[in-house]
């Protein structure tokens, strides 16, 4: 189920009340209950996928055990390694299997030989795989660099591992957040139930109105990318920014806000990422959960940047290329991966990766400097020149898309493929970039105000966006599934 639908929000009501009432006083059956809810809710999708998810769960369970009773130092890297494959080998069997084997055709192809692949299988791709294999592989990680110690309680660490609310998309969470909340009582809390439904509502906006409005536009241009002109593919990129920001910053939203309904708190994943003043500053809000894993269990273990700059920079391509593969497989994510390490290097060497990370966009005045705007403008362009490597279906199409743009420069009025007003669109986007940057400084609280009045009317304006632009033909699934 997803959540966007009729089905979730009556999952979560039941699972709420249960939550609370007969099983409150316990926080083992409520653990007990959490997972067999979260179980549940993915067994939505497919049933058979849970079997991956007790596997991967057991496994690192028991390999969590090992390393922290080891006092040999081999011992302990041999059984961190069996967490490592085994998570990545799963991930990489349903992930990339045939990406591997298309591959060594098309190169063998190349080197002369017709060959036909009869080695591709008809692989489905496990919702959430890229998710919970990260958090419960950063659970082995924690206990290795001992900063964590093992739980014994096998059922709070499979609620962990497949907690619902951030199961399928994220944030990826780690133990020292998020198992140690399960582990221990919860007590409910009305002001922190509010914020929840607060940010759940924001999020079902960010969604409904932003991605699920823009998402016929965008899947048109690019798949008639060849019949429309330059200023057209612009327009497309531009708004399937907007689309993807949409859709999945409104899914943390809704993740992090139903987790507060059950009194866990998990970490923020998005926090404005389109007011950033540089790339770097734009990888610090964009998707930090995974940034930050990447951080921590890749960048410093290579040295990170306490190393030569020439190493630094060798650590910095090695993290923008497995982030791209860990999207998808498909060379598309690796040039977009490889586009962002060209884009970040240079910041590096200039020193300034850093220099935004405690502010934001006009900290200290009501409207950004002219300066400001220009960096925010530059970020944007190049982030949004980044996608179309991210959206287009093939690198051929991706670079036949830019070609079309650099030498195919002419304007056109685009016609909504629904015959809508786009002019309605242009304001609607205008107005959700005004107000984020209006609440730019706090992501967990989309409408804080002062008046009780203001706050009626912001719920009331968000309600009625959703009734106004919510479409029952378009595919309500959020994008970052596929990954």
């Amino acid at each position: 189920m997803v959540f966007n639908s009729l089905e979730f929000f009556l999952f979560l009501f039941i699972v709420f009340i249960l939550y609370w009432f007969p099983f409150r006083k316990n926080v083992k059956i409520q653990n007990i209950f959490l997972l067999i809810a979260s179980y549940m809710f993915y067994g939505w999708w497919d049933y058979r996928f849970l079997s991956l998810i007790l596997v991967s769960t057991t496994v690192d369970y028991f390999v969590g055990i090992k390393i922290d009773t080891r006092t040999n130092a081999l011992q302990r890297k041999l059984w961190l390694w069996v967490s490592v494959i085994f998570n990545v080998g799963l991930l990489g069997f349903f992930k990339y299997y045939n990406f591997f084997v298309d591959s060594w055709v098309d190169m063998v192809s190349l080197l002369g030989y017709d060959i036909k692949s009869t080695w591709t299988l008809k692989v489905i791709l496990p919702v959430g795989i890229s998710f919970y294999t990260f958090q419960t592989m950063s659970y082995s990680f924690d206990i290795y660099y001992k900063k964590l110690k093992p739980t014994k309680d096998y059922l709070s660490f499979a609620a962990f591992v497949s907690f619902f609310p951030q199961l399928v998309a994220g944030p990826i969470e780690r133990a020292s957040n998020l198992l140690s909340q399960i582990i221990n009582k919860r007590e409910f809390s009305y002001k922190q139930s509010v914020g929840g439904l607060k940010l759940i509502l924001w999020g079902l906006f960010k969604k409904v109105v932003i991605a699920d409005a823009l998402a016929p536009i965008v899947d048109d241009i690019f798949a008639n990318y060849t019949t429309y002109p330059a200023s057209t593919l612009v327009l497309g990129v531009t708004l399937f920014s907007f689309q993807v920001y949409g859709d999945f910053s409104g899914y943390s939203d809704i993740a992090i806000g139903t987790a507060k309904l059950f009194g866990i708190e998990l970490k923020s994943n998005f926090k404005f990422p389109s007011f950033s003043r540089n790339v770097a500053e734009y990888w610090q809000r964009w998707h930090v959960s995974l940034s930050t894993w990447f951080r921590h269990y890749v960048y410093i273990p290579l040295g990170g940047s306490r190393v030569s700059k020439l190493k630094s920079v060798r650590n910095i391509i090695i993290i923008f290329l497995i982030s791209g593969f860990w999207h998808g497989a498909n060379w598309t994510f690796i040039f977009w991966g490889a586009f962002h390490a060209l884009a970040y290097i240079p910041v590096f060497l200039m020193g300034r990766n850093t220099i935004y990370k405690n502010s934001v966009v006009g900290e200290n005045s009501l409207f950004p400097s002219l300066i400001e705007i220009g960096q925010v403008l530059l970020t944007f362009s190049i982030i949004t020149f980044s996608r179309i490597f991210f959206r287009s279906e093939s690198i051929t199409d991706a670079f036949a898309f830019i070609k079309r743009i650099c030498f195919h420069f002419t304007y056109e009025t685009y016609n909504h493929p629904m015959g809508y007003r786009m002019i309605d669109y242009y304001i609607l986007i205008t107005l959700f970039v005004l107000y984020e940057y209006r609440i730019r400084k706090d992501e967990r609280s989309p409408f804080k105000f002062k008046s009780k009045i203001i706050r009626f009317i912001a719920y009331t304006i968000v309600v009625l966006g959703m009734l106004l632009f919510y479409d029952s033909n378009v595919d309500r699934s959020f994008i970052y599934f596929q990954f």
